[in-house]
């Protein structure tokens, strides 16, 4: 694989893995910025510093804690990233994805990813949970692909599709629980739009990507699904709106990683119950 990490390299840190916990998940969570907190609610929780594991990168953001938590989320067994990895902390991308390819060959079959996301989509506002419908990978119009590179059959074919990224039946069942749920916001569908980062964007970018027909913006996500769908996982994610992007060149506000996280705080209880649900009513596989 390109950047020399091989077959080899995931399954070593597969089999410490699985030699250091009885847990055997079907179900992998990637938590993003402020979104940490749904690892609490795993029960029987055994958890790893990225640190401690071989071959895993580490994560430098505020917000993301860095370690990987097993356990039990709504009677599925789980394995929870708190904390990813992204391009912006200068992570090859094969880097920032190298966990995905860790879970498959643990056994899990269902990636869900999380987020927290600028809003585009003007009927939006701060608090909303968008469900991803689709995404538009802007590093990869410039060559920067997670898949780059020569490709192992033992993970997937060399030309993927992606046009089925976001499972149709698990978006399905989200509005069908959030309905449940009773809540007074309208659960949000729509595409997420990845930059490289680390600067949030200015206000002519903001425009295009809205003329491109994005909803919401963000610094990650896409690799880890692009990876996940390679090499056969089903995935489902949510983008947490936690600010509206600016578009008027008269405004004085100024997007600010530190209103990121506060402003996604109380709205992310409730993105974690919701998950929380809805990986209770996965239907999953029966691997006995």
């Amino acid at each position: 694989m390109e950047g020399g990490c091989t077959y080899e390299d995931y399954q070593n840190t597969a089999k410490w893995l699985l030699s250091h916990t009885k847990h055997r998940p079907q179900v992998a969570v990637v938590c993003g910025s402020g979104l940490g907190a749904l690892a609490d609610k795993v029960t029987q929780a055994q958890s790893f510093d990225y640190s401690e594991i071989p071959n895993f990168p580490q994560s430098t953001v505020l917000g993301h804690a860095g370690r990987l938590v097993f356990g039990f989320l709504n009677g599925k067994a789980c394995v929870m990233m708190q904390g990813r990895f992204h391009m912006y902390e200068g992570y090859p991308l094969w880097k920032v994805t190298f966990p995905v390819r860790v879970f498959q060959l643990l056994g899990v079959n269902t990636l869900v990813v999380t987020n927290a996301a600028g809003g585009l989509n003007r009927k939006f506002k701060v608090g909303d949970i968008m469900l991803i419908r689709d995404h538009i990978n802007l590093p990869g119009f410039c060559g920067q692909n997670p898949l780059r590179g020569p490709n192992d059959e033992r993970f997937g074919v060399r030309f993927p599709a992606m046009s089925d990224a976001y499972d149709l039946d698990m978006r399905q069942k989200a509005h069908t629980i959030w309905k449940q749920m009773g809540e007074q916001r309208e659960l949000q569908e729509g595409t997420y739009v990845m930059l490289a980062g680390p600067n949030f964007e200015t206000v002519a970018e903001c425009r295009l990507l809205h003329m491109l027909g994005a909803d919401a913006v963000g610094m990650s996500t896409v690799p880890e699904v692009i990876v996940a769908r390679h090499c056969g996982l089903r995935v489902f994610g949510f983008s947490l709106i936690t600010n509206m992007v600016i578009m008027d060149y008269e405004s004085r506000e100024k997007a600010n990683h530190e209103e990121v996280l506060e402003s996604g705080r109380a709205a992310a209880q409730k993105l974690e119950q919701f998950i929380s649900i809805l990986i209770g009513n996965i239907t999953l596989p029966d691997n006995s």
